[in-house]
């Protein structure tokens, strides 16, 4: 959520209109009240609020009336409907014409946070479709397509990236196995002055040492059995160009003696060839190993680490940018859709929650298969949580604090035990525990869920 996100409480009784901009104020929200559902029709027009909450029951204009009156305004416009006198019929009708929660009064203070934060996203995420509906056009067009997400983390990676692109600096792209190491390396190419040349890629660790050097530097006709004419090598087919070289870590020691040399000297010798051969070509590498330990065991040559790392660009793992899922899920949905030509479907609420709160322990390309095989089983209407696979959705309990920890705790039981304490040294209160945290309200929101402190 947004600190911009602004709301319209709509109420005839001045006492809960108090009562609800105060509260949601302290959450980090833009309150606008209106006095009845005339002056809320009014101010909504005027004011163009991201979400609107409304009583059911008030003099002339009611709730239905709002939520109407809203819906023709702005269909994507999320409507809370909050009455005193609960009514089946009321409910159903209020579901039907798009309401996005029916509440009773009176109602739980952090019950009624909990789904204004889900209204505010919800309307953040069709907005964020949009754009992924207009950058799906984009790339269909052949333009730069910018990598998906919004947390602070992967933003800081995209603007370093974005800043070196220009340059023929080497990089070195880190990052564990699905995170989009290849995705972040295509973007630098498009966005840099390469941009014309070839983008040519090789996985290092799928090729054994005799096969990999021929591919990478060419080999000479008769140079070794089969070799029965002469091949041009991956480095002098990216001239001009950008060659990623993926899992470099996978690399034997004499491999990589050789690409020290194409580094150091801009040219390659191929198998069997006595003359060396100028390249013009940027270097992207990537691995998902820590390539400093490795060299402490001796797996991987210093010279050749330093040579790779002139500029690093770290991809965090997708359980540390949860506020990216759906973002990412809207996406892959999307282009899912595009590709069989028919429309998206949408995600329902539990099944958001369900992705945001699983680890991901295979990053973006585990959500990405996920989704597609969501998709597939899902003739029309919304992905309901029941059709995701079951892994994401039966996660065995998880105690919030153990009584003593292991002896190398995970980063997510020290995240959750540290949690836990700022929010008991803040009395509960959430936005102040955010602000201690560093993080965003909406974050700190997404992570409860996650570890199922919501109710905490």
């Amino acid at each position: 959520m947004s600190d911009s996100t602004k709301i319209l409480v709509i109420d005839d009784e001045t006492a809960i209109l108090d009562t609800l901009r105060i509260l949601l104020r302290r959450e980090g929200f833009q309150v606008e009240t209106a006095v009845g559902g005339q002056q809320g029709v009014a101010r909504m027009e005027e004011l163009r609020p991201d979400v609107v909450l409304s009583d059911v029951r008030m003099p002339g204009v009611g709730g239905l009336e709002v939520l109407l009156a809203a819906k023709e305004l702005d269909p994507s416009l999320p409507v809370i409907l909050m009455t005193a006198q609960a009514s089946l019929q009321t409910a159903i009708r209020a579901v039907n014409e798009g309401a996005f929660y029916y509440i009773q009064k009176p109602f739980a203070n952090d019950e009624m946070v909990a789904i204004c934060r889900r209204a505010a996203e919800s309307r953040q995420l069709k907005r964020e479709n949009q754009a992924l509906k207009t950058e799906i056009r984009r790339r269909d067009r052949g333009d730069a397509a910018r990598p998906i997400g919004r947390s602070r983390r992967f933003l800081d990676v995209l603007r370093t990236a974005e800043t070196v692109a220009p340059t023929d600096s080497t990089l070195l792209v880190t990052g564990e196995s699905g995170t989009g190491k290849e995705v972040l390396a295509k973007y630098v190419h498009e966005v840099s002055g390469r941009t014309d040349g070839p983008f040519v890629s090789i996985n290092c660790g799928a090729l054994p040492e005799s096969l990999l050097e021929s591919e990478l530097f060419g080999h000479t006709k008769g140079s070794f059995t089969g070799a029965h004419r002469d091949k041009q090598g991956l480095f002098e087919a990216a001239k001009g160009g950008t060659f990623f070289m993926d899992e470099v870590g996978e690399m034997s020691p004499a491999t990589q003696v050789k690409l020290l040399r194409v580094l150091q000297e801009r040219e390659v010798i191929p198998v069997g060839a006595t003359e060396a051969v100028p390249v013009d070509v940027r270097i992207v590498a990537a691995t998902n190993r820590d390539l400093e330990e490795e060299i402490r065991r001796g797996g991987f040559r210093s010279d050749l680490y330093y040579r790779l790392n002139v500029i690093t660009l770290h991809l965090p793992p997708l359980r540390d940018r949860s506020e990216d899922v759906p973002l990412l899920a809207a996406y892959f949905l999307e282009r899912f859709a595009a590709g069989r030509g028919r429309a998206a479907p949408a995600l329902s609420q539990e099944a958001v929650d369900a992705l945001a709160a699983y680890d991901w322990p295979g990053n973006v390309r585990e959500l990405e298969n996920a989704l597609e095989r969501a998709a597939v089983l899902t003739a029309e209407g919304e992905i309901q949580v029941a059709t995701l696979p079951a892994r994401i959705t039966e996660r065995a309990p998880q105690p919030l604090v153990a009584a003593t920890l292991p002896p190398n705790p995970t980063l997510e039981i020290v995240e959750r035990a540290y949690i836990h304490w700022v929010l008991q040294s803040e009395s509960g209160n959430k936005t102040r525990a955010a602000e201690v945290l560093g993080i965003d309200p909406s974050t700190l929101y997404r992570k409860l869920l996650r570890y199922g402190m919501e109710s905490g």
